[in-house]
């Protein structure tokens, strides 16, 4: 190789090298600006107001008593929960995983909605839209669009995550999200890549469908009303206590408003390891799905609650290595079993006195 071809190489693989750096550096920094994004769930006035809710269970929840605000720093942030193992291990997964988090979300679900879209109606979702720019249309059917998009959304994911717990093979990446023995804000980002995956394909052509049937049916694609650049009705479901989901603290919404709107105790049921408790409560907004599929499972209070995959089990996932790297090997292992089999089948019958000349 000439000293010319050598040069060239190495300049190629400097310039890759500074295009990937320049690619990590700016994900990086968009998830130390998770606090300051509104379509994050650790928005800082989601934080807020979960923090206020936090506030109204601990006033209930010691109106006998004496109050103080130590002693509500200590509800808030108790040793049995930040001194646990696995409270630390969801924040290094948080930084470990948030930039293949984004990066699949940002190349499949963009992609899916748009591939979707544009099988449905032959047209790119993202030049209807532009070409809409400026138009007003009417409010009501903004509304209705919202509402249609995100419970139809709500719904698919809600059967999607059924199949998760149900399906042996997604169960094991699933099972990464269960994992977790104590909870906090960040435990909601302890998802495995492939759940990642799972979730942006078919929310990607679940709402690349609605959009494009929506489009075909009223002639134009309806807008949505927005908060801060958030649709209402999630930025209402993030404002109410979201980052409680996660949590020790238990707030259950009152009589039937449970059933209908997503609260902190119905997720913290599902991530419980209680027999009562267990394949409960696949919805994330709309618990109403639960209901007519009678996975519905809420009681009065969280006596029963225990987080994590077993309360006799060890915990085997304790670091970002094991959380990326084991649900592949115990996903594959029926396979490599059934093909180890099959060899000692094939190897057996090679032996056989019959099969000797």
């Amino acid at each position: 190789m000439t000293e010319t071809g050598s040069d060239s190489i190495l300049q190629y693989l400097h310039t890759q090298f500074l295009t990937v750096l320049e690619v990590v550096l700016t994900q990086l920094y968009k998830v130390f600006l998770y606090p300051l994004n509104t379509s994050q769930r650790i928005y800082w006035l989601y934080l807020l107001t979960s923090l206020l809710g936090a506030l109204l269970v601990y006033l209930w929840s010691t109106r006998s008593q004496r109050r103080s605000a130590t002693h509500f720093l200590r509800f808030l942030f108790p040793k049995k929960v930040w001194q646990h193992p696995s409270a630390w291990l969801d924040v290094r997964y948080f930084f470990f995983h948030q930039l293949v988090r984004l990066i699949i979300y940002t190349t499949f679900l963009t992609g899916t909605i748009d591939i979707s879209f544009t099988l449905l109606t032959g047209s790119s979702v993202v030049s209807i839209l532009t070409g809409q720019e400026g138009n007003t249309y009417s409010t009501t059917v903004s509304v209705l669009y919202m509402i249609g998009l995100i419970a139809f959304l709500d719904f698919i994911a809600f059967f999607i995550h059924m199949l998760q717990h149900r399906i042996p093979f997604l169960w094991e990446f699933h099972k990464v999200h269960h994992s977790a023995e104590v909870m906090h804000p960040l435990t909601n980002y302890r998802e495995h890549p492939v759940d990642n995956v799972v979730y942006s394909l078919t929310n990607g052509v679940a709402g690349g469908l609605f959009m494009g049937l929506s489009y075909k049916l009223l002639g134009y694609l309806p807008s949505m009303p927005v908060l801060l650049g958030v649709p209402v009705l999630m930025f209402m479901f993030n404002l109410l206590g979201y980052n409680l989901r996660h949590s020790h603290i238990w707030l259950r919404w009152p009589g039937k408003w449970a059933m209908i709107f997503g609260s902190p105790a119905h997720h913290q049921i599902h991530h419980s390891c209680h027999p009562d408790h267990i394949d409960k409560n696949f919805a994330f907004m709309f618990p109403l799905w639960d209901v007519l599929f009678k996975t519905y499972e809420v009681p009065q209070t969280n006596k029963d609650v225990h987080f994590g995959i077993s309360k006799t089990k060890p915990n085997i996932y304790t670091t970002c290595m094991a959380l990326y790297l084991l649900p592949f090997k115990f996903a594959f292992a029926p396979v490599v079993k059934h093909l180890k089999r099959s060899q000692n089948t094939i190897s057996t019958d090679t032996q056989h006195p019959l099969n000797k000349d």
